[in-house]
């Protein structure tokens, strides 16, 4: 039995007193590749004035200390976070892991900072042990199935994928454009094995909170743990696989089937969470405090 749709609130300071700990996403709702969103960056900084804890927790194919560089770019306040997550994190201790195999780099040539600083030996598909999908090589012009042939080459060699992002489609500015995810979905549906390095699995979640750990000094409670995010393949689903509460932002990568971005429509977000089984904690169409 599905919850009633909970109502959409205008205001983030009406939740942040039930939370300690936010894990909240990055593209689609501080920034959207190309523009920051300042009342998100505000919501989260007064979060942490008043003594909560913030974890940015993104499925971006890079390392944190990359994604905190990108956001400074932008121009997103140090203060907006006490730390990163990402699924490039993850992605290298997957490779470290597999210390001494060979790996195809499946993606374009500025996420190659996923390997920096591993003793990582790179190898084409025909020969390599495993294959690091962390995207298109050229997102603005190709699709998936641009990649059927090579995908078919790989799954007649068995070669185990690891995807760095497992988001489908991301906004860049208001164009969406698509992700490892769906290479890696494509591959799976094809019968390739795949490990899917980021949200909603629970290895960047359990990194996360680890992080939340160390740097507050103290664990918390999955009850006083707040995930916040655009995406219910990613972050609603990762959010209730780990047992914790979520905040929907309406104005990211569903905003359209949505309805509008100004005023979403009440039954189409129903259908959407119905669709994935369950429903947020609250509803906002963005993050303001």
């Amino acid at each position: 039995m599905i919850a009633a749709l909970p109502p959409l609130i205008p205001k983030f300071s009406a939740l942040a007193p039930d939370y300690d700990l936010l894990l909240s996403d990055v593209w689609g709702v501080i920034h959207n590749g190309i523009a920051v969103y300042p009342h998100a960056c505000d919501a989260l900084m007064r979060m942490r004035a008043r003594g909560g804890v913030v974890i940015l927790i993104t499925n971006a194919p890079r390392p944190s200390e990359v994604v905190s560089r990108q956001l400074e770019r932008l121009h997103v306040p140090r203060a907006t976070y006490d730390a990163i997550v990402s699924s490039g994190d993850v992605t290298r201790s997957v490779i470290e892991q597999r210390r001494g195999q060979s790996l195809y780099h499946l993606g374009p040539e500025r996420d190659r900072s996923i390997f920096r600083g591993l003793d990582v030996h790179f190898a084409p598909s025909e020969t390599a042990d495993y294959v690091v999908c962390s995207g298109l090589e050229d997102d603005e012009s190709e699709t998936p199935d641009d990649y059927r042939a090579r995908l078919e080459s790989m799954l007649a060699r068995k070669l185990f994928m690891v995807c760095g992002n497992p988001d489908v489609v991301v906004e860049r500015g208001s164009t969406l454009v698509y992700c490892a995810g769906a290479i890696a979905d494509l591959y799976a549906t094809m019968g390739g094995e795949v490990l899917y390095a980021g949200k909603p699995y629970r290895p960047i979640y359990e990194m996360a909170l680890a992080k939340a750990e160390s740097a507050a000094g103290r664990k918390f409670a999955l009850s006083r743990v707040l995930a916040v995010g655009d995406s219910v393949r990613t972050d609603l689903k990762g959010a209730r696989t780990m047992g914790l509460d979520f905040l929907f932002v309406t104005s990211g990568i569903h905003a359209e089937e949505l309805g509008s971005r100004e005023q979403p429509d009440s039954a189409a977000l129903t259908a959407t969470f119905t669709a994935a089984g369950g429903m947020p904690k609250a509803v906002m169409r963005e993050l303001k405090w």
